[in-house]
C-alpha cells in the first residue's frame, strides 16, 4: 500500500470526463447561483483557491483562528414556561442536565413577582446567561438591582435588545448586541446579515473608545440549514471584524462572541420530527464555523414545546460537544478549497455591500429610505420560487410531504411572526382541509407506462394535504370514459405516456362530467388551447408554481361546490 502512487489529475481532464457524463447537458449546469450572488463551481481544486487568495490565504486562516472567542462551545438552552413555578422548574432541570447558558426570553405569558426577580437574579449570579429582552425599559432588567455590588463583577452573560443596555457595575456582561436574527427572518441572505453586522457595530461605536466598545460587543446569528454557507458566515465574520478593527486603527486582534441559535425559517408545521434533522444540521455547521454559544430550538417550538423535545433539542448539542470531538480541532473546516473560497467571496461581497450601507448614510438610513425592504424583497422572491417550483426542497413540505398529518391551532407568540418558508404550504393545507375534495388519478395503461407520472402527481398533491385515489389500469379509451363518467370525483388528474394522453384526451372531454375538474400530468403546448377550450382545467408537470397551481385548483373547487 505504501508503494502506491496515484496519477494527479488536472482540472481540465477531470472537466472533460464531467462532460462525458453529463451526456449532452451543458457542462454550465453543474455551477450553481446562490441568493447571495456566489457562483458555486462543481469542483475546488488548490489551483482555483490561490487564484482567488493567493497570498492571503494564511492570513485568513490565521484571522479566524485568532478570532475566537472561546476554545470551545457552550450549550445556551432556552428556559420555557407559562407560570413562575413551571419555568424555575425547567431552569432547574435544564442546569442538571448539562445546559451553561441560561437563554431566557422576557416575552413570557407571567408577570415577574419580587420574589421571583431575586430568585433569578440568584440564578445568574452563579451562572451564564444569555437575556434576550426588548429595550432598556424591560421589566426583566430590575433584576439587575438585585445583585450584590460585590458580586457583580463575576457576573457573566450577554443581553439581545433592539438598542444597547447599560450596566455600568457589569464588566463580563456584554450589552451591544449585533442581532442579525430580526434581518434574518425578513429574509437576509448570509452576506447581507455580515454587512449588517458591521452596519449595526458602526452605529454603536459612535464616538466611543473602540476597545472598551469591543469589550461589551457580540453578534448574534440565526444559523440555516445551507451547511456550507453558514460555516462560510460564522468565518467570514471572524475576518470581517479584524479588517473593521484595523479601520479604528488596531492593530491586535480582538476576539469576537459569536451567539447563535438554529434558524426557525426553515422549521415547518408539517412533518415535525423533519425540524430535529434541520435543528441537527444546523447546530453541527455552527460547530464548526465557530460558534461559542448554540441554542437549539425544539422541533415543536412553533407550536408548544414538551419536556420531551426540549430534553431531546439540548441533547444535540451536548452530543455534538462529547462525542463529535469537533471542538477539539481549531478552525475544522480551515485548509478547505470550497470553504476557504466560500469564506474569502463573502468577505468581499459584505464589505463591499457594508460600504454601501455607509455610504447610504449608515444602517438606519439605509432602513428608513427602503434600500434594505427592496433586497430583502428580492431575495425572498428568489427563494419563495424555488420553493414553489421544487428546485428547492423543504422535506416534508413541498417534497415528501405527508398528506395525513394534520396543521396544529397551537401558536407560540414567542416565534408566530417568524417569515418561515413553510407558511404558503401550511395556508395550503388548510385551505384544502376546509374543501375536503374527492380526488383521483385517471392511470390509464400498463403500470410501467403511468406509475412515474401518477406518482410524481400523489407526490404534488400531498403537500396539500390531498389523499388521491387511483383508477388501476384502464387499458381502453372506453374502459377510461366509463370509469370518468360514473367517477364520483372532484377532481381528477389523467396520468399516462405522451402518446396516450394525446390519443385518449379528447374524447374523455367530451365525455366528462359537467362539474368534474379535470387535469392532465405533463406538459403539452401544442395541445394546450384546443383541450383547454373543450373543457380541460389545465396540466400540472414539474418545475411548476404548485402554489399557485394549487390554490387555482382550490378557487375552481369552491366554485364547483357553491
Amino acid at each position: 500500500m505504501k508503494d502506491i502512487q496515484f496519477e494527479s489529475v488536472s482540472y481540465e481532464q477531470w472537466k472533460e470526463q464531467a462532460i462525458n457524463a453529463l451526456k449532452g447537458k451543458p457542462f454550465e449546469s453543474l455551477f450553481t447561483k446562490t441568493t447571495e450572488g456566489v457562483t458555486l463551481q462543481p469542483l475546488y481544486t488548490q489551483e482555483t483557491l490561490i487564484d482567488k487568495l493567493g497570498e492571503h490565504l494564511e492570513k485568513q486562516i490565521t484571522t479566524v483562528r485568532k478570532v475566537k472567542a472561546s476554545e470551545g462551545f457552550s450549550c445556551a438552552q432556552q428556559i420555557f414556561g407559562n407560570t413562575e413555578e413551571e419555568f424555575f422548574a425547567n431552569l432547574t432541570d435544564s442546569l442538571e442536565r448539562g445546559n451553561s447558558v441560561l437563554t431566557i426570553d422576557s416575552r413570557f405569558s407571567f408577570k415577574w413577582s419580587e420574589n421571583s426577580l431575586n430568585r433569578l437574579a440568584d440564578i445568574i449570579s452563579n451562572n451564564e446567561f444569555k437575556l434576550i429582552v426588548q429595550d432598556s425599559s424591560d421589566n426583566l432588567l430590575r433584576l439587575f438591582d438585585r445583585i450584590e455590588e460585590k458580586k457583580r463583577e463575576y457576573v457573566k452573560g450577554y443581553i439581545i435588545s433592539e438598542e444597547p443596555i447599560n450596566l455600568n457595575s457589569y464588566p463580563n456582561v456584554r450589552t451591544f448586541c449585533a442581532n442579525t436574527i430580526p434581518f434574518h427572518y425578513e429574509g437576509a441572505n448570509a452576506v447581507q446579515e455580515l454587512a449588517l453586522t458591521l452596519a449595526i457595530a458602526r452605529k454603536y461605536i459612535g464616538e466611543n473608545n473602540f476597545e472598551s466598545f469591543a469589550n461589551k460587543f457580540f453578534v448574534n446569528f440565526a444559523i440555516d440549514t445551507q451547511f456550507f454557507s453558514e460555516i462560510a458566515k460564522l468565518r467570514a465574520i471572524k475576518v470581517l471584524w479584524k479588517a473593521f478593527s484595523s479601520a479604528y486603527g488596531i492593530s491586535e486582534t480582538i476576539p469576537l462572541p459569536i451567539v447563535v441559535e438554529t434558524s426557525l425559517r426553515s422549521y415547518s408545521n408539517l412533518d415535525l420530527y423533519v425540524n430535529l434533522l434541520r435543528g441537527g444540521n444546523e447546530a453541527f455547521s455552527a460547530l464548526i464555523g465557530g460558534a461559542d454559544l448554540i441554542t437549539v430550538h425544539p422541533h415543536d417550538v412553533l407550536t408548544n414545546p414538551t419536556d420531551q423535545s426540549i430534553r431531546i433539542a439540548r441533547n444535540v448539542v451536548l452530543v455534538l460537544k462529547e462525542e463529535s470531538l469537533v471542538q477539539n480541532v481549531i478552525d475544522p473546516s480551515g485548509g478547505s478549497y470550497f470553504i476557504e473560497t466560500l469564506t474569502a467571496e463573502y468577505v468581499e461581497k459584505a464589505w463591499e455591500l457594508f460600504l454601501e450601507i455607509e455610504e447610504d448614510g449608515g444602517i438606519d438610513s439605509f432602513i428608513q429610505n427602503g434600500k434594505l425592504a427592496k433586497y430583502l424583497e428580492e431575495v425572498n422572491t428568489i427563494r419563495q420560487n424555488a420553493l414553489a417550483t421544487r428546485k428547492q426542497s423543504l422535506i416534508g413540505t413541498n417534497i415528501y410531504a405527508n398528506p395525513v398529518d394534520e396543521l396544529s391551532n397551537d401558536t407560540n407568540p414567542l416565534f408566530e411572526k417568524v417569515k418561515r418558508f413553510a407558511i404558503p404550504f401550511e395556508e395550503l393545507r388548510a385551505t384544502y382541509q376546509s374543501i375536503q375534495p374527492k380526488v383521483a388519478i385517471l392511470t390509464y395503461g400498463e403500470l410501467k407506462n403511468f406509475k412515474a407520472r401518477a406518482d410524481f402527481v400523489s407526490g404534488l398533491l400531498s403537500t396539500a394535504g390531498i389523499i388521491s385515489e387511483q383508477s388501476g389500469e384502464l387499458k381502453s379509451i372506453e374502459a377510461a370514459k366509463e370509469w370518468l363518467t360514473n367517477s364520483k370525483y372532484d377532481y381528477v388528474v389523467i396520468a399516462t405516456t405522451d402518446e396516450d394522453t394525446k390519443a385518449i384526451v379528447p374524447e374523455l372531454l367530451a365525455n366528462k362530467p359537467q362539474k368534474l375538474l379535470l387535469d392532465v400530468a405533463g406538459r403539452f403546448k401544442d395541445e394546450e388551447e384546443k383541450w383547454l377550450a373543450n373543457g380541460l382545467n389545465g396540466f400540472i408537470y414539474a418545475g411548476q408554481n404548485i402554489i399557485e397551481k394549487l390554490n387555482s385548483v382550490a378557487l375552481s373547487l369552491r366554485g364547483v361546490q357553491a
